[in-house]
C-alpha cells in the first residue's frame, strides 16, 4: 500500500518525508498537481461505487487502489498547455479541478489534510469563531469595507491590519508581501481602497512573545518565537534570522481548546498561531492546516515528520 504525497515540486519539507517514509520501507509516491495534464494523467473508473485505475506521473502509475493515505501540502495550479485561450483556460481549468480532484478527493484513505477540510477551514472569520467556541481566547475582530467602520472600530483602541489569505503577490514580474501593520492617524485619515474589498482590522494585543503549535493527530508541538528587532515584534514574519525559538508547553486548557478545534474543523495536522500576553494569557491568531513547520522542527528538534509519518504509515481509512 502506497503514500501519495501531493507536494509543489520543490518543496524540501516533502523531500524529507520521502527520506522517513523510505527507511521505513514504506512505499510512497510523489506528485505535483503543476504536472497535469502535460505530465501527468488519469484513468480512472467507477467500479462497485468506487474508483479504481491509476494516477500517472513521472513515468509512474500508481493505483488508486492501492493507496493507504495521502498528504495533502498545497500542490502547485495544474500547468495547462500554453497555447490555450483565457476561455479555454477557464475551462480546463474548471473540468480538470472537479474531475481529477473529485476523483482523488473521493478516495476512502486518511487524508492529511483532506482538501475540502482544508478549504473549509481557511476561512478566517471562521477560524475566530471556532477557536471561541473551543474555549481558546480571541481578539476583538472588525471585518468590513466602510472607513467609517475602520475609524469607530480604531477608536476604541490599537489596532492592526493584516490579510485574510495569502500574504504574497506577484507583481510587476516580483513578489510583493504584506505584513501586519500597526494603523496610525495617517491610515486612518486616508483608508481609500477599504471600500474595494473585505478588510480584517483586529485589536492590538500587547506580547510577550508568540508561539506556533503544531498538531499532528492527537500529538502537540509548540515552539515559542521571540523577537530580537522592532519589525519581528510586530509580524515576526519581517525577518526569520532576528527570531530566537525555544520549546514551550501550552496550558492545559489552551492544549485542550487546540484538539477540540482540530475535531470541530475535521483537521488531523494544523499550525497555530498565538500571541501570548505578558499575564501568560495565550491568544488565538489563527490555524493554517497547511502551515509549515519544516524550519520549526529544526529549531526545536521535534519530531514532527515522524509523527506525521507514524500516521500515512498506518494509513487509517478516513
Amino acid at each position: 500500500m502506497t503514500v501519495l504525497i501531493l507536494a509543489p515540486e520543490r518543496d524540501f519539507t516533502a523531500d524529507r518525508m520521502v527520506k522517513v517514509l523510505g527507511h521505513r520501507d514504506v512505499p510512497v509516491a510523489r506528485v505535483d498537481t503543476a504536472w497535469f495534464p502535460q505530465q501527468a494523467s488519469i484513468d480512472a473508473e467507477l467500479r462497485g461505487g468506487r474508483w479504481v485505475g491509476t494516477l500517472s506521473a513521472g513515468g509512474r502509475a500508481i493505483e488508486l487502489e492501492g493507496l493507504r493515505s495521502v498528504w495533502y501540502r498545497s500542490p502547485s495550479a495544474f500547468g495547462l498547455p500554453a497555447a490555450l485561450s483565457a476561455t479555454e483556460r477557464n475551462w480546463a481549468m474548471s473540468e480538470t479541478k472537479l474531475g481529477l480532484g473529485g476523483v482523488l478527493a473521493s478516495l476512502s484513505v486518511k487524508w492529511i489534510n483532506h482538501p475540502s477540510r482544508n478549504a473549509d477551514a481557511a476561512y478566517k472569520p471562521v477560524q475566530l469563531v471556532t477557536a471561541a467556541r473551543c474555549g481558546l481566547t480571541v481578539t476583538d475582530t472588525l471585518v468590513t469595507n466602510l472607513p467609517d467602520a475602520v475609524r469607530r472600530f480604531a477608536g476604541v483602541g490599537e489596532t492592526i491590519t493584516k490579510a485574510f489569505g495569502a500574504a504574497a503577490v506577484i507583481e510587476d514580474g516580483g513578489r510583493k508581501t504584506t505584513f501586519t501593520q500597526r494603523l496610525d492617524a495617517s491610515d486612518l485619515d486616508d483608508l481609500r481602497g477599504v471600500e474595494v474589498s473585505a478588510h480584517q482590522f483586529q485589536r492590538w494585543i500587547p506580547k510577550a512573545y508568540e508561539a506556533r503549535v503544531i498538531v499532528v493527530g492527537e500529538r502537540l508541538f509548540a515552539a515559542g518565537i521571540h523577537a530580537d528587532s522592532a519589525e519581528t515584534y510586530l509580524d515576526w514574519r519581517n525577518d526569520y534570522s532576528a527570531l530566537r525559538y525555544d520549546r514551550v508547553e501550552p496550558p492545559v486548557d489552551v492544549g485542550t481548546g487546540i484538539l477540540e478545534y482540530c475535531v470541530a474543523l475535521g483537521l488531523t495536522y494544523g499550525a497555530f498561531d498565538f500571541v501570548i500576553r505578558p499575564d501568560g494569557e495565550w491568544v488565538f491568531l489563527e490555524c493554517n492546516a497547511g502551515g509549515q513547520y519544516g524550519w520549526i522542527e529544526d529549531a526545536i528538534e521535534a519530531p514532527i515528520t515522524e509523527a506525521l509519518a507514524d500516521l500515512l504509515e498506518k494509513g487509517l481509512a478516513a
